[in-house]
Formats: C-alpha cells, structure tokens, sequence
C-alpha cells in the first residue's frame, strides 16, 4: 500500500526546475542534501544561495512522524494552536510505552492496560487532527516510517533523534522536539540552520563478517559523538550502491550518534527493490523517472572535496567489524583488538546478554544473518552462553520471519522474543537483578549505550555491534572471542568454528502481514471528543508560559553545574520515567537526576541555597520556584546529547529555571530550549566554565537590547563579595528572539489564530 501518493508525484513534478533555479544561485554543481533541501524552501524557487552553518532557512517538510513517548506532549501543544486538522500527512507510533519483560504477548497485553488512558489519547487525538495511528505492537516508528511513507528525495522532520534513518531511502529526514512538529503540522515553516555537509566516499564492497553497521560504528569512531554536530552527512560511492537500502537505513539511524542533522544516500537499485518489495512500485516508478535528480551531480561525485566541507573515504573491503563501547557509542574498538583493548580497560569479559533487533537493526536482512550464525549452535554442538532476546521491528518483519522459520531457529538457541517495539533500546528493560547494581557485560545491535540505558544499571558495560557479531559474541559469553579467527569448545571438547554469515537482503517469497496495526483516521475529526481528566497522573493539559518581564535577568541562583557527558538521559531519563511523558509537572521530577555535580561528584545532590542543606535537584529547583528565585544550569560539551526528547527543555522551563549556560550544545536540545523561550547560551570562552562556583548568584545582562550576532554578559557574584564578568554567546535569530520575549515559540501560534 502506498501512502500520499499524489502528494510525492507532485512534488517530484517540481523538483527538476527547482534543482534548476538552485544550480543558478548557487552556481556550483549540487549535491544531493543541496537537492533535497533547495526544493522544500518555504519560499520555492530558490532566488539566494545560502551560506553552510550560518543562514537560518524556513523548509516545507512532507511528513511528520512521532512515537508515543514524544507524541503526547508534541499533540498536547498542537491541541493549543487551534487547527482543525494537520496541515500536512502525519502518523503515531505506539513503540516505547511498551516493557519488555516475559515475551511478546505477555508483555503487549500488560502494556495495553497500563498505557490505556495515554493510548486511548493518543488515539482520540489521532482521529480528530487526522493523524495515522500505529497501535501498540505495530512496530518501531522508523521501521515502520521506512517500510511506509520514506520515499527518496523527500524530507520529513519527526519527534525522535532516530527520525534519520529514513536517510536509507533518500530523504533528508531530521529528529526534532515536539514544538517544532506542533509548528509543521499547525502549517507553518520549519527553521533549520542551513547545515554543513560532511561527504563519506565507500570504496569495495563488505563481505565475511563485516556489516553495514561496521560502517556507521567506524564513521563514530572518526567523528565521535560531536563530530557531525550542524552538518548532513551524504554517503556516495561503489561501496554505497553495493549495500542494501535496509542496510543504509542503519548507517543512517546511528547517524544520530554522531550529532549529525541527519545522513542520506542517492537512490539506486537497492531503495528501488526495497519500495517494490514493500508494496509501493509506483513510488519506485515515479523515482526511476527523476533518478538524475534523486543523486549528487557527476561533477559533486567525480571531486567530493570541492562540494563537501569534509570528506572521509572508508574502503568497505578492508573494512572490519567493529565493537563501540562501553557507556559512549563513539568509542571504536575493531574486532581484532577487542580482548587486547577489554583487558586493558578492565572490562567485564563475561557476556551476560546479547540482544538484537530495535530501530537500528531489525530488518529481514539483519535477522537473516543473524539466524545464519545462529543455526550454528545445534550444528556444531554448541549451546549459548548468553542470554539471547531481540525485538523485531515491525509486525511485518515479525510475521515474515516467523513464516521463514527465522523464530524457530533463534528459539533453538533459547531466544526471547519480545514485542515489536523499542524495549531495552530505550531502557524498557525490566531485566532481573538489575537493581543489585552488578559490574556486567552485555552487546547490542542497538545505536546508543550510556550509562544505565538499557537497564537502569549504571555498572551494565553495553557495547554496540552488528546483529551477526552480537549473536557470535553471546554464543562464545565472552568479549575476547573474535568470530573471524577464535573456536570454540563444543560438547564434545572439540574445537570448531562459527561460519561467516549470510542472508536474503529481501524474502524470497515477499513480506506478509495480517494485521500491520494501522488505524486511519476518521474523515471528518470535528465531533470527535478528547478527554483529559484533571486527577490523571499520566496527562496533563498545557498551560501558556510566561512571557519574558522585559528586563535583565538578575540574582540567579546556581541549580547544577553538570560535570562532563551529560545527555538528554541524564537531563530528563526514560525507563520508567516514560509513563509521565504527557504529564509536564510530574515528567519534571526527573529533571537533571542524572548529571553529575561538579562540586560532588554525585547525582541528584545540588546545594539549595535557601537552606544551605543538598538535596535532590527537582526539589531544590521546585523551592527556587515557590521563592520566586530564578536559576542557572551550568554544564560540559555537547550538552544535550542524545535523545530529540523535548522533555528535557520544558521541565527546566516549567520549574523556573531562566538559563542553560554550556561549553557547547546538541543541536536538537539547543533549539528545544529556544522553543520553549528558554536561554541557551555558551561560553564565550570555556575556560570560563571553571569562574562557576558552588554559591555564586548570576545576573544576565544585555537583555533589553537582545539581538542576533551580539554576546550577551554575565555577572558572575561570588561567595567572598567579589564580582566577575563574562561574556556568553548565543545563536538567536530575529524570530528566536521574539519565541524568547513570547514565553515560547507556541504562544506565538496561539496569538495568531486569535487574530
């Protein structure tokens, strides 16, 4: 089935003279971002070139997906802006709410009556604004997006870092907060900084163990988690038309680990079977018909170095598996230096659990391969020594694999299915003795690994690896073990080793689903009645927040100054936390209980300046908000890494916190706080990160006269009565300034609409 099929021919109509009127502002030769980006201009015809990493542009995204988690609040505000209907095609995915504990039904079945008030919302909201909705065990958003609506050369925007990896068949797909979708489906345009484009050239072809996984864990081993912070990375070559469109899609998905805006490949054969493979031949039919535009020009292929503003280049044939990890998914270890690197480091060895599947790697492909090393273990008479679990990714990749008799292989090896939906990805993983708190080991084909993501467990050492490694490493249980080179022992002390995988890229007999959990919404939403009762804990109507008082911001106190890695998990964490995603006052008793404190060096424990005693920092912040006394955080680089979750911008800006003050930001979680007329600002210098003491009060300075391009001061008052200045950067445009003096980029919307 194809979805908005007029809509993607029409834009297709317009993209060569579009490209056209780009080549002649720009006049260069384009790239295929430069192609994407250029024919969704809010304006149309591009009349300017734009400058990389400094101009803000307005885009016309196609689509808007949203998962569960993230939905709620993104629709929450959408239900303020007063539209009747979404103004362009946009869908719910029912993924993260899910647990992940006995098995598939067991699980869906407690999911879907603990989550029935979020769920009946969701749905309710769905129905009205003409949104599809994707029931509860339907699958994983981007899986879903992928086998549905990603087409190439589109751009969609979605309320999930992951979003990207729609970049596998072509689009510019990019993770965002829930107000920027409040602000696409509301109708109106879509402000990003014109991005950077980082170039990867893939030379030879993968074979053996080597996986597309191997290249993205290589790419974040070069770029770490920062590298592509404000640019798009395009990936082109030899090695990029051998690979399977599935198998881009998870270059791209992990994309997001490396700060990047989002990652895409030019269409070729592979996207093309994909599209007819999943029922859409005409989508296939329509790009075959513009492919010269759905690709960089020669020119830009032929000379990557004059067009890009980096250019790396990976020989695929050469290319080895990697490990990445523990506790960052940008440390990049090869196969072959594994136990050398572990043993060094003082790694657990001992694997406790392999796990497989989630968004990044539950294709057909990826669970094809991995049933081929798994079918191994009754052959040569081996038994795992891990525990084994995956979550496929949609209910069509489960229904097919288990028509295969992929499930019966996996369940030979004492695999656990869960339900399709993210699970122990998203630290939806009620694991077992994970409160004790135990050093352990585990591997995933996930993307990201911090600290106490997948379990809770802050002493869980995860690495990341292809799905053919992890289930290899889980069967050995030990993280010396290199596939490519090691036996091992089976039950009758011989020595025997593992086999290469292989694997369909496609079934052979095609995808097949019964039910792929899709409900449309109704044709005319306007009776449709949304319910949200005042004593839920679980939803929370919005209300407007304040506009700026129209004066500098002065007797700051200090809430936390984070010290080091402190991402959106550690700013607003997931895992259980998950169930208040709709529930603003209550999501914010997790606010920053995961950051560590520079003046401690402990989590949760922040000096409250109104009693001199330390407690947690939801509590000391909600004292400062019944005091009327407004605060500072202070944190490291990168700050806001990770997650699009926009939770981690509203509870500081729902508790009173007025600034956040970094070395650096994450893109998504910068623009997050502009949103909701929060103050991000960096040090001019970072050194003046170490000024920041423990009791110091802050004044905000140059505030009345705010403008784009123009530092703003700090008045730093310490403890001993002396005073420092500073000086802190900011990156507002005009627009982003008045979101600020508006209380937030939605009150903005609501005024509209009454005028």
């Amino acid at each position: 089935m194809t979805f908005d099929l007029e809509m993607i021919k029409a834009y297709y109509a317009t993209m060569g003279a579009k490209i056209d009127a780009a080549r002649n502002v720009v006049n260069k030769p384009l790239t295929l971002t430069e192609k994407i980006l250029y024919t969704h201009l809010t304006e149309g015809a591009a009349t300017k070139a734009y400058k990389r990493g400094a101009d803000y542009v307005d885009f016309n995204p196609d689509r808007v997906a949203m998962q569960d988690a993230t939905a709620q609040m993104a629709l929450l505000q959408f239900m303020q802006a007063g539209r009747p209907k979404v103004a362009v095609p946009s869908t719910v995915h029912c993924d993260h709410l899910i647990t992940a504990k006995v098995g598939a039904s067991t699980d869906l079945s407690k999911a879907n009556v603990e989550n029935v008030e979020v769920y009946d919302f969701l749905s309710s909201v769905s129905n009205k604004y003409g949104i599809g909705f994707w029931k509860p065990g339907a699958g994983i958003i981007h899986q879903v997006v992928l086998e549905n609506y990603a087409f190439p050369g589109g751009m969609m925007i979605g309320t999930d870092s992951h979003t990207v990896n729609a970049g596998g068949l072509g689009m510019v797909a990019i993770g965002v907060g829930g107000a920027d979708a409040c602000d696409v489906m509301a109708g109106l345009p879509w402000e990003l900084k014109f991005p950077k484009l980082i170039g990867v050239k893939l030379t030879g072809k993968l074979s053996g163990w080597s996986s597309p996984k191997d290249v993205i864990l290589k790419v974040a081993g070069i770029l770490t988690v920062k590298g592509g912070t404000g640019a798009i990375v395009e990936y082109f070559g030899e090695g990029a038309t051998s690979m399977s469109c599935t198998g881009k899609g998870t270059i791209c998905n992990m994309g997001a680990e490396i700060g990047a805006t989002t990652s895409t490949f030019g269409y070729d054969q592979s996207m093309e079977r994909y599209l007819r493979a999943t029922g859409r031949a005409d989508v296939a039919d329509a790009a075959n018909g513009i492919k010269a535009h759905l690709n960089a020009d020669a020119e830009v292929l032929a000379n990557p170095e004059l067009y890009f503003d980096q250019v790396i280049e990976i020989n695929l044939s050469e290319l080895e598996p990697h490990v990445n990890g523990p506790f960052t998914p940008d440390l990049a270890t090869p196969i072959s230096k594994l136990k050398e690197v572990a043993l060094a480091n003082g790694w657990p060895m001992k694997i406790e659990a392999g796990l497989i599947g989630s968004c990044t790697n539950s294709s057909y492909e990826d669970i094809a391969r991995a049933v081929s090393i798994a079918k191994q273990v009754p052959a040569l008479g081996l038994t795992s020594k891990a525990e084994y679990m995956i979550n496929p990714g949609s209910e069509q990749i489960r229904y097919t694999i288990a028509r295969d008799g992929f499930l019966d292989v996996l369940g030979g090896m004492g695999a656990q299915v869960f339900t399709n939906a993210c699970g122990p990805c998203i630290g939806m993983w009620d694991r077992v003795g994970a409160e004790k708190q135990e050093k352990n080991t585990i591997i995933h084909s996930f993307n990201r690994n911090f600290a106490r993501r997948a379990d809770g467990n802050p002493n869980t050492y995860a690495f990341v690896a292809s799905p053919e490694i992890v289930t290899a490493l889980a069967i050995a249980g030990d993280l010396s073990f290199n596939p490519l080179t090691d036996t091992l022992t089976n039950n009758k002390g011989e020595q025997v080793k593992l086999q290469a995988p292989t694997g369909d890229e496609l079934p052979s007999k095609g995808f097949a689903v019964e039910d792929a959990g899709y409900q449309a919404p109704a044709a005319d939403g306007s009776s449709v009645n949304i319910a949200v009762s005042p004593t839920s804990d679980r939803l929370q109507l919005l209300a407007p927040f304040t506009a700026w008082e129209g004066v500098d911001l002065k007797g700051l106190n200090l809430l936390i100054k984070a010290k080091g890695k402190c991402t959106t998990d550690h700013i607003s964490m997931a895992g259980p936390w998950l169930k208040y995603r709709g529930h603003l006052d209550n999501i914010s008793n997790n606010m920053l209980i995961g950051a560590i404190n520079a003046f401690n060096d402990k989590p949760d424990s922040v000096k409250n300046k109104l009693t001199g005693a330390y407690d947690g920092v939801p509590k000391v912040q909600r004292a400062y908000k019944a005091a009327n006394v407004g605060s500072i955080v202070v944190g490291d680089e990168n700050y806001g890494e990770g997650s699009s979750r926009e939770h981690a911008a509203m509870e500081p800006r729902h508790l009173g916190v007025r600034a956040v003050l970094v070395k650096s930001f994450a893109r998504i979680h910068e623009t997050n706080l502009k949103k909701q007329g929060m103050l991000g600002l960096t040090f001019a210098d970072k050194n003046d990160y170490e000024k920041i003491k423990e009791d110091d009060t802050f004044d905000i300075l140059g505030l009345t006269t705010f403008a784009p391009n123009t530092p703003l001061t700090l008045a730093i008052h310490h403890a001993d009565g002396t005073t420092e200045t500073i000086l802190v950067n900011h990156t507002y445009n005009a627009q982003q300034i008045e979101w600020f003096k508006a209380g937030g980029a939605l009150n903005i919307i609501r005024a509209s609409v009454k005028q």
